[in-house]
């Protein structure tokens, strides 16, 4: 392997567990070393700290993956997979679920990794060069561990340009048709595409957030906005809501809500296309109320520089959605942008009700799911913020 060197004291923080090092970190920056090789990585007095992915063209120039003694092979590889899916089947038993994320990437010690198991499906998704370099081998360790009918890659995401990689996505195992599978949670059961869908297929994160707002539905009228599949609104009819109104940009997305609503025989809903910002003043001028609105927009900023705007954002959205809750009604709101802290999540959310003239209660709050593990040593793993209050006032 080839060899870095970090400059005096820059190895504190991967000591503490963190597993990246930055570019501005390293003494030399080689660029004769192809993105994604397995290099070594050292202090600045020759002291190892162990092998990893190295990336001249991204700011994140070095990605730990084992420690002095660990070989990175596939024996290795095949080890980390199998202490992630240990995990899952401890959190979540058969008959409650045959959907998790069954790697997350720096929280499971494979960094820039992302495997989301559905049924006899996996998709995979890296983010780093040396994972992307790496996946023809991962897939045929999945493959020999799961056996499942597909592997799917779905490489789209933006992330990867800052990789410098190209986006695609690609079958790896198994025909167009395995790539649709029927899941189920706690009860509710989902038709996912997990080639054409947003993000892996299905959104795995709000898995909890989603059971949670069943509390709070029987006999109500459902707002679900942002509804992607439908998760949140099948959940409130599994419940017993009244009715529920799902609204999202993409009709396709919506139809594929219809199709999933229809598997678990519920009629009560109602699809409406468009902008949820406009859809959401349009409802308020016509005088609607619903007795729970949730709030589950995509990442509003990807940098820390755009947080202003995004906060801003989050602000406009919350105070639409209070302005539709019946008095006593519930608002689940939330955020998955890494850049939002809980803290300025929760000040714009009050914001939002002083300008609504409503006042809250917090009743519940929770983060991403335990298939979804956060390191303590990488406040980066985190990201999904969630909240439920009691609506008053207005």
């Amino acid at each position: 392997m080839d060899s870095l060197y970090l400059k005096p004291n820059e190895e504190r923080r991967l000591i503490k567990g963190h597993l990246w090092v930055f570019n501005n970190e390293l003494q030399t920056v080689p660029k004769n070393i192809p993105a994604g090789e397995i290099v070594t990585l050292f202090t600045h007095d020759h002291r190892p700290i162990g092998a990893g992915f190295y990336n001249p063209h991204s700011l994140i120039a070095f990605r730990l993956l084992t420690h002095p003694g660990e070989t990175p092979d596939q024996a290795f590889f095949r080890k980390k997979i199998l202490e992630a899916a240990a995990l899952r089947e401890k959190i979540y038993p058969p008959e409650e679920t045959n959907a998790w994320r069954l790697v997350h990437g720096e929280s499971d010690g494979l960094p820039g990794l992302v495997a989301d198991r559905f049924h006899q499906a996996v998709v995979l998704q890296a983010f780093s060069a040396g994972m992307d370099r790496l996946l023809p081998m991962i897939s045929e360790v999945i493959d020999d561990l799961l056996k499942p009918e597909a592997i799917i890659v779905r490489n789209e995401s933006a992330l990867r340009e800052l990789e410098g990689l190209p986006l695609s996505k690609d079958i790896l195992k198994g025909d167009r048709s395995a790539t649709v599978q029927t899941i189920f949670d706690a009860g509710v059961f989902y038709e996912v595409d997990l080639y054409e869908g947003q993000k892996t297929g299905f959104f795995l994160d709000q898995r909890e957030n989603r059971r949670t707002i069943r509390k709070f539905s029987a006999g109500a009228d459902v707002l679900d906005v942002f509804a992607n599949d439908g998760g949140f609104a099948l959940n409130a009819l599994f419940a017993g809501a009244r009715s529920a109104t799902l609204v999202d940009i993409s009709e396709e997305t919506l139809n594929r809500a219809q199709k999933n609503a229809r598997l678990n025989k519920f009629e009560n809903f109602h699809l409406m296309a468009g902008d949820a910002f406009a859809l959401l003043s349009r409802m308020a001028e016509e005088k609607k109320a619903f007795d729970v609105v949730v709030l589950d927009p995509p990442s509003f900023t990807k940098s820390r520089k755009n947080l202003p705007a995004a906060l801003k954002a989050y602000k406009k959205l919350n105070k639409l959605g209070l302005r539709l809750i019946k008095p006593g009604g519930f608002l689940a709101t939330a955020s998955c942008s890494h850049h939002v802290s809980e803290a300025d999540f929760f000040q714009v959310i009050h914001q939002a009700a002083l300008g609504a003239g409503k006042q809250l209660r917090l009743i519940h709050k929770s983060a991403q799911p335990p298939d979804h593990p956060v390191l303590l040593a990488m406040p980066e793993t985190g990201y999904l913020k969630f909240a439920c209050f009691q609506v008053t006032g207005g």
